[in-house]
C-alpha cells in the first residue's frame, strides 16, 4: 500500500510539474493570437505583450518582438536594448537567427539554450518564429 501510495504521489507531482510550462502546441497558438493582435492594433498588441496583459502571458509562455532596427519593440524587461544581438547562454546568435528566419505567414523555429524562470542552469527552448507588418514575433517553450 506505502508503495502503490508513494507511486500516486510521485505521478501526480510529476503531472503538476509538466503543467507548469507551456507547450509547443500552447505556444504556436499564443503566436497565431500575437499575429492577429499586431495585425489589428500594432501599438496597442506590443503594450499588451510587454505589460502581459490580454491572455499574453501564461506561465512560461510571452510574446516578444523586435522592429526593423533590431530592438525589442515588446518583452517583459528588454525593450529599447537589442534583439537582434541577443545570445544564448552558450554564445549562439539567436537574435539573428530569429531576424533571418522570420517570414511573413510563416512560422519558422530556433532552438537554443535558455534556462527555465526562476534558475541558472541553460535547458533547450524551442521558439516560434514570425514576421508580421515589420515586426519579428517570437514565443518559446522549454523542452
Amino acid at each position: 500500500m506505502r508503495k502503490l501510495a508513494l507511486s500516486l504521489f510521485c505521478t501526480l507531482s510529476l503531472t503538476a510539474h509538466a503543467g507548469d510550462f507551456g507547450t509547443a502546441d500552447e505556444a504556436k497558438a499564443m503566436l497565431e493570437k500575437a499575429v492577429a493582435a499586431v495585425k489589428a492594433d500594432k501599438a496597442g498588441a506590443l503594450e499588451k505583450f510587454t505589460k502581459g496583459e490580454g491572455g499574453f502571458k501564461d506561465r512560461d509562455l510571452y510574446p516578444f518582438c523586435g522592429g526593423p532596427d533590431g530592438n525589442f519593440t515588446a518583452h517583459p524587461k528588454l525593450v529599447g536594448q537589442s534583439m537582434k544581438g541577443l545570445k544564448d547562454k552558450a554564445g549562439k546568435a539567436i537574435g539573428e537567427e530569429f531576424y533571418s528566419s522570420a517570414s511573413e505567414g510563416k512560422f519558422s523555429e530556433v532552438t537554443y539554450m535558455w534556462p527555465r524562470p526562476g534558475t541558472d542552469t541553460p535547458v533547450e527552448k524551442v521558439t516560434f518564429v514570425t514576421k508580421v507588418t515589420d515586426q519579428v514575433c517570437v514565443v518559446g517553450y522549454y523542452k
